[in-house]
């Protein structure tokens, strides 16, 4: 895609702190990351998301994060990782190509997981149950 920066950068259109490419996937540092050493595994062909990329796509992008997390653990000296993908803008998606987040973290680094709550009762959650499995 044109218009797309992800394939700019993979293309050579624009430049990246590569840390990883293989003839899959490329790997670079994150230009507003969560902390240093934030790498974005992208996909060298260009798809939006989780439901535009196929399944084969995915493993390779995930095979790659998997190469990639402990080099940047040991790299930033984190005390863990998290990996992440945002679908969508809703889920907070900026740029429309499918990728990966590998992100270092601290014990202290004050940042928290989802807000989390229980589900109100039973019925919510058999009611949901049915509706993903209907889906399926």
């Amino acid at each position: 895609m044109a218009d797309c920066i992800f394939c700019k950068i993979i293309d050579g259109g624009l430049p990246s702190y590569k840390v990883y490419e293989d003839g899959k996937v490329i790997a670079f540092l994150d230009i507003f990351p969560i902390h240093s050493g934030h790498v974005l595994v992208v996909p060298k062909k260009h798809f939006v998301d989780i439901f535009d990329t196929p399944a084969e796509e995915l493993q390779n992008i995930i095979a790659a994060a998997k190469k990639l997390a402990p080099a940047v653990m040991k790299a930033t000296k984190a005390d863990g990782i998290n990996i992440g993908m945002n679908n969508r803008p809703a889920s907070g998606q900026v740029v429309m190509h499918t990728h990966l987040h590998v992100i270092p973290r601290f014990k202290d680094d004050g940042l928290k997981t989802w807000p989390q709550r229980p589900y109100n009762n039973d019925a919510e959650k058999q009611h949901v149950l049915e509706r993903i499995k209907a889906a399926l």
